[in-house]
């Protein structure tokens, strides 16, 4: 532990007084706190926990009249115990978020669910708006995904992100 020695007020005020009017001190010790160096591994290794949230890879699905749908792939990456995959892949469609939004709010109301991006009824299929939506969502899940309450407390939470086979109708 370093420390460096400070002299007593006598020696390091005025030198006019004699020194037999000022009491004897002894020299005080200030300490210094040390910083412990980090390691290569504390730098950059896996931090204690970590949860990754990406929507990507949009794919619009071609149907009859209002048959076209497009989905989103969640990519999962944590260390979360609460999340029984360290990796996972699933795909999402819009109305899928919805109904997973709708389950959130009714299983947990000691917290605030955000909102999703708004529905659009023109050029939904436009790369722009599908980009735009896929941000919103990302950040959606971002957000609820990150919460300890929900983390720790949800049924539904851990299923949407990581069961290929997550069915909607399980939780109505």
């Amino acid at each position: 532990m370093m420390s460096s020695q400070v002299a007593p007020a006598s020696q390091t005020s005025n030198n006019s007084r004699s020194s037999s009017s000022s009491p004897n001190r002894n020299f005080e010790f200030i300490s210094r706190p040390q910083f412990k160096q980090q390691t290569f591994d504390e730098i950059y290794g896996v931090p204690e926990n970590f949860l990754e949230i990406e929507v990507r890879n949009p794919e619009t699905h071609v149907g009859y009249g209002r048959g076209m749908y497009t989905d989103y792939e969640i990519v999962c990456r944590t260390n979360i115990p609460a999340f029984k995959l360290k990796y996972s892949v699933v795909r999402r469609r819009y109305s899928d978020f919805e109904y997973f939004r709708d389950i959130l709010e009714r299983e947990s109301s000691r917290v605030t669910i955000p909102p999703l991006p708004g529905k659009v009824f023109t050029n939904r299929f436009s790369d722009e708006v599908i980009e735009h939506r896929r941000e919103g969502l990302e950040r959606f899940l971002q957000i609820v995904a990150g919460h300890p309450l929900l983390q720790t407390g949800s049924k539904v939470l851990c299923g949407f992100i990581q069961d290929p086979q997550w069915d909607r109708n399980q939780w109505l």
